[in-house]
């Protein structure tokens, strides 16, 4: 039944415009629409090349302690030096299953970085093969 449907990852924030900030310019998404109905709850949503990220206002900003959305790219490495470049700072892990070397893991066929938004929600970048 949902085979066709876009996706859109949701992810709380406590500062719209902190966020509009961060996505847009630092991980250079474009903005869809500001969408202030609930004001209380307004939310930023922005076009990625196969669905939309909303991020919306929420006490629940930054609580979560697993990875919320992951950008699936061609090239993990080339796609971490470009953000770094605009100031996004990458987690560096040591675990028994995924170590970072330069904040890039691979793990068999996969390749993937971890960052955090302003209000410290986990982000990735992954590819696959």
């Amino acid at each position: 039944m949902l085979t066709n449907a876009q996706v859109e990852a949701i992810i709380p924030v406590s500062d719209v415009d902190e966020a509009a900030s961060f996505y847009g310019e630092k991980l250079g998404l474009d903005v869809l629409d500001r969408i202030d109905v609930l004001p209380d709850n307004p939310e930023v949503r922005f076009r990625t090349r196969n669905g939309t990220l909303a991020a919306y206002k929420s006490v629940g900003a930054g609580q979560s302690r697993h990875t919320l959305v992951g950008f699936i790219v061609d090239d993990v490495r080339s796609a971490v030096a470009a953000l770094r470049e605009r100031g996004v700072t990458f987690e560096e892990y040591d675990l028994p299953e995924i170590k970072t070397e330069a904040g890039v893991a691979q793990t068999g066929t996969i390749t993937a970085a971890w960052f955090k938004d302003p209000d410290g929600n986990i982000l990735s970048i992954n590819s696959y093969g």
